[in-house]
């Protein structure tokens, strides 16, 4: 039997709001109609000429908004990013906003999509959380080539005499299976290939996610491609994808994918929303070209790193900064009273009763991340993004601890009011932004990669040793030997904690950080730490919100949140 949409969920909010079509979105940032290849008529992708001469000319100022540990109880950073932007449209800004595309694993698993919330959310809100403009359909495609060409050319007598034991390339998908983390393929006879142990990861994950979201052209994207590492031959060297002449198709796949997307917030303020890499298991920003191309034609660029600023934000900064060339201007912490009282030892059924105490403790954790963005020598705000639950005593205590630590803390409407409900943070932040940029990285190209993540595990997560399992060394030093010590470190860790176990909320210090495995990007010029028992390819819930998604009498998608 067919469900009815409750109007005020989110996906009711979004469906009631009469959208503008796409032409009209591109010309409030000078983008003409020529310039747009539309995907029906709310969204489109904006080509790849007219993007490159904005990226030539640089001109706005970017606003990093990132946020504490996540908790179940939420924390609301993409809502905030977006009611931000329409904060300073209202204030007769040219404003424009930068996020990454949702994933099919979080909209089907446990998280839900990323869209927003309430009155602060990008639409079309089901398209964007689905299918979209293909993008990651695309990414998917390009990385199952590469590992595609790999098992044939093993089929076909292997002339690279490519050590089977020795091939890293993995498959993608993008949706939650824990059933395909590990895996023996070619099973079947010599028809079926050779048979050989490898597994699945999701699409957020994949190198070519990374490429597609770091590269700034078409011929930087073909060049990053072939830099791909698939694994070592019998002699232990390095083979890339580009010995496969794999390059040049994958990037086939990927030419309509590197263009950015436009969408729109239910206010209209334009919307970038391209790429999407995880921040746990991946450098969890949009795209470089997408946020460029916003730089180039907007006066003010807010932009989100994903979970919390620990994992997306010191990624965006160390990774994603160092490679653009990107100075942020400023940096939104955001934090809710009821995620602090998580941090502070309250149970997420009993976050409704006021727990001034607990507030007090969870502090901890929106400190320790608010100096760590101090750290790279950003001007920090934070942002309380309020719950109806809120009591005052609650709201004062995280404003008082923001005081003592020489931030401001702002409380926020921006879900139930939409741009309205963020402007007392949109006047902060254009504050912030008049002062002198002192933005630095946390580490040197030059530092050893055992230094890189020892630096960001004792300087951001607040660990006092870090362990590297064997294997883990013997990889970081034939890494090294292979002329890739200057990359910088993407750890791969628990979004839920500072530390690698997610069960240590607030603000643990003191503790060992386990490094059980390093994965080369080559192509995305980085390395990956895996922190212990942190995993590439999420599994379901015990009730994935799949079970609550369904089409109304009318053929509307409902119960997407």
């Amino acid at each position: 039997m067919l469900k009815n949409i409750d109007p005020k969920s989110d996906i009711g909010i979004a469906q009631a709001v009469s959208l503008r079509p796409i032409e009209d979105i591109a010309a409030t940032l000078n983008i003409p109609a020529a310039a747009l290849y539309r995907y029906g008529p709310f969204k489109g992708k904006v080509v790849l000429d007219f993007a490159a001469k904005a990226m030539a000319a640089p001109r706005g100022r970017l606003v990093l908004v990132t946020a504490i540990s996540p908790t179940p109880a939420g924390e609301g950073k993409t809502t905030t990013t977006i009611g931000l932007g329409d904060a300073l449209r209202r204030q007769g800004l040219n404003a424009a906003i930068c996020l990454r595309e949702p994933s099919l694993g979080p909209c089907f698993g446990a998280k839900g999509g990323a869209t927003g919330g309430g009155r602060a959310q990008v639409a079309p809100m089901t398209e964007i959380n689905l299918h979209f403009t293909g993008d990651l359909h695309a990414i998917s495609a390009a990385h199952n080539l590469l590992a595609a060409m790999i098992d044939n050319h093993i089929y076909w007598g292997n002339a690279l005499n490519l050590d089977v034991r020795r091939i890293t390339w993995r498959r993608v998908v993008d949706l939650n299976d824990r059933a395909l983390r590990d895996m023996v393929t070619g099973l079947g006879g010599p028809g079926n290939g050779a048979p050989r142990q490898t597994g699945f990861d999701i699409t957020a994950a994949s190198e070519v996610m990374a490429i597609l979201c770091l590269a700034r052209s078409l011929e930087e994207l073909e060049q990053r491609l072939g830099d791909i590492v698939i694994g070592r031959d019998m002699s232990k060297r390095v083979v890339r994808a580009r010995a496969l002449n794999a390059a040049g198709a994958m990037a086939a796949l990927l030419k309509d994918a590197l263009a950015p997307n436009l969408a729109q917030t239910l206010e209209g303020t334009p919307a970038f929303i391209h790429g999407g890499p995880f921040a746990n298991i991946a450098h969890g920003c949009n795209s470089v070209i997408a946020t460029q191309t916003a730089l180039g034609l907007a006066d003010y660029v807010v932009t989100e790193a994903g979970f919390g600023a620990d994992l997306g934000a010191e990624k965006f900064l160390d990774i994603k900064c160092r490679m653009a060339g990107l100075t942020p201007a400023a940096c939104v912490v955001v934090a809710t009273v009821r995620a602090l009282k998580m941090h502070g030892g309250v149970g997420l059924n009993d976050l409704g009763t006021e727990h001034v105490d607990a507030v007090t403790a969870g502090s901890a954790n929106l400190l320790r991340h608010v100096g760590n963005m101090r750290k790279f020598g950003l001007p920090v705000v934070v942002a309380i993004n309020r719950f109806t639950a809120d009591t005052a005593a609650e709201l004062a205590v995280v404003e008082a601890a923001c005081a003592s630590a020489g931030v401001r803390a702002i409380a926020c409407n921006h879900w139930a009011e939409g741009g309205a409900g963020a402007a007392e943070l949109a006047s902060m932040v254009t504050e912030l932004c008049g002062t002198a940029p002192n933005f630095k990285l946390l580490y040197p190209d030059e530092m050893p990669l055992e230094e890189k993540i020892c630096t960001i595990a004792t300087q951001i997560y607040g660990a006092a040793a870090v362990a590297f399992e064997p294997a883990a060394a013997r990889q970081l030093r034939e890494f090294a030997a292979a002329g890739f010590a200057a990359l910088p470190v993407c750890m791969a860790k628990t979004q839920y904690s500072f530390s690698a176990d997610a069960t240590l909320r607030g603000a643990p210090e003191g503790f060992t950080l386990n490094i059980r495995e390093v994965r080369l990007s080559a192509g995305a010029q980085f390395i990956v730490a895996l922190c212990g028992e942190i995993l590439t390819m999420p599994g379901l819930p015990r009730h994935p919100a799949a079970e609550d998604i369904f089409l109304d009498p009318t053929g509307q998608i409902g119960g997407l949140s």
